[in-house]
């Protein structure tokens, strides 16, 4: 039972000693681009600074040549590696202290010089945030040893205090880091979710729509099919066939259909039993919206309506309903203009609205009436816009393609 464990404290040992190193943390002036730039000639300059400082006052105290500079080196060393390898700049400060500490003539108050000292303690501060726990632990044992044979009696309970405070403040700042990491992961990941599900939810809602569309036209060609042997005279056998196989066929399309599509519809909810609305809703859609104290101007072709398709027509509908409630919630007083264009194989719909004190949210912010809208464009195979005019206004706008009748203009 107790191989786990030991198994556990074995590899963080390894790792402690020769093993990789902890991951880079984050910079520390990342959020200062304008102060990153600069950092690392001002931190090489700081380290060339304390280098030399450590060098003159261990050659204050008489320290051989070849001597003060190893030692003064070993001062510095740790620091230059300590941005992106932690475990090795806490390496190289334990052998400092070591080889500086034992090898110092005898009667020198050193070498444990200041830049030495605060290093030391800098690097460790460093590590023990990098760290995870079994390696923090072996680092602060193993750290202990060169304070327990190195530093003075009347100090070791202050500095092992201070490495103590150190570890539990280290332990606490790498914890609260990956709590930020895996927070920021998540709420990227809910984002994603929201956004896909508001997709599928459009999606599924068009597909209700275009159900009951079908469906209605479906149920129409089977009727009229059923029917035309009764209301036609003189109707051959084989041409009675045929209607009836043609009746046939459309019922069980329909049966098809409403067994796949079927689940779309939620139970909790009666299904909607009125018919549903096309370009000649239009206007009274955008009466209600001027009875709510938006000024609306409608612009639409005159002899649109039995021309469209029915698919296209819903879609124009709801495109349209969507640019006005954007306008109304983001754009409050500014007049909002509606225009409808039929062209031989397409539809143009147009919502735009002048300047006002708010603005409509991009596909980003809040709300997906932009996403919605957009859907409804693509299934029907068109486009979509949505953004800013040049005069401070917003506009949407959608192509939505269909095969006009051979006899339209």
């Amino acid at each position: 039972m107790n191989r786990h464990p030991i198994a556990t404290a074995l590899r963080a040992l390894r790792q402690t000693l020769w093993g990789p190193d902890a991951p880079p943390g984050r910079p520390l002036l990342a959020r200062w681009p304008r102060l990153a730039r600069p950092a690392a000639p001002v931190g090489l300059l700081a380290v060339l600074g304390l280098f030399w400082i450590t060098l003159t006052v261990e050659s204050d105290w008489g320290l051989p040549p070849p001597i003060a500079v190893l030692f003064a080196a070993m001062t510095v060393a740790p620091l230059l590696a300590l941005p992106r390898r932690p475990l090795l700049a806490w390496r190289l400060t334990v052998l400092a202290l070591l080889i500086c500490t034992f090898n110092a003539p005898a009667g020198l108050p050193g070498p444990w010089t200041p830049p030495l000292a605060l290093g030391s303690v800098a690097v460790v501060a460093v590590v023990l945030a990098r760290v995870d726990r079994p390696v923090l632990a072996w680092v602060v044992a193993i750290t202990t040893v060169p304070v327990l044979t190195l530093v003075h009696a009347e100090n070791r309970a202050a500095v092992l205090a201070l490495l103590g405070a150190l570890a539990i403040v280290g332990d606490l700042i790498r914890r609260n880091r990956l709590s930020r990491r895996a927070l920021a992961a998540q709420t990227e990941l809910s984002e994603r979710e929201q956004e896909r599900r508001a997709v599928l939810e459009e999606r599924t809602r068009i597909a209700r729509e275009l159900h009951d569309v079908v469906a209605h036209h479906m149920s129409l060609i089977a009727v009229q099919a059923e029917t035309a042997p009764y209301r036609l005279t003189d109707v051959p056998a084989p041409a009675a066939a045929e209607f009836a196989a043609i009746a046939g066929s459309a019922r069980d399309a329909l049966t098809d259909m409403r067994r796949l599509l079927g689940v779309l519809r939620s139970e909790a909810t009666n299904p909607p039993t009125a018919p549903q609305p096309d370009l000649g809703d239009l206007g009274a859609m955008v009466d209600t919206a001027r009875r709510a104290g938006l000024p609306v101007t409608l612009d639409v072709d005159p002899p649109l309506d039995g021309r469209v398709p029915a698919p296209v027509g819903l879609a124009a509908y709801r495109i349209v309903q969507e640019g006005l409630a954007n306008a109304a919630r983001h754009a409050a007083g500014a007049a909002v203009r509606v225009t409808v264009r039929a062209h031989r194989s397409g539809l143009g719909v147009r919502v735009e609205n002048s300047p006002a004190d708010a603005r409509p949210t991009a596909d980003g912010g809040p709300g997906h009436g932009l996403t919605g809208m957009r859907e409804r464009a693509t299934s029907l195979g068109g486009t979509f816009t949505a953004g800013p005019l040049p005069d401070g206004g917003y506009a949407v706008a959608a192509e939505l393609p269909y095969q006009a009748e051979s006899g339209d203009a």
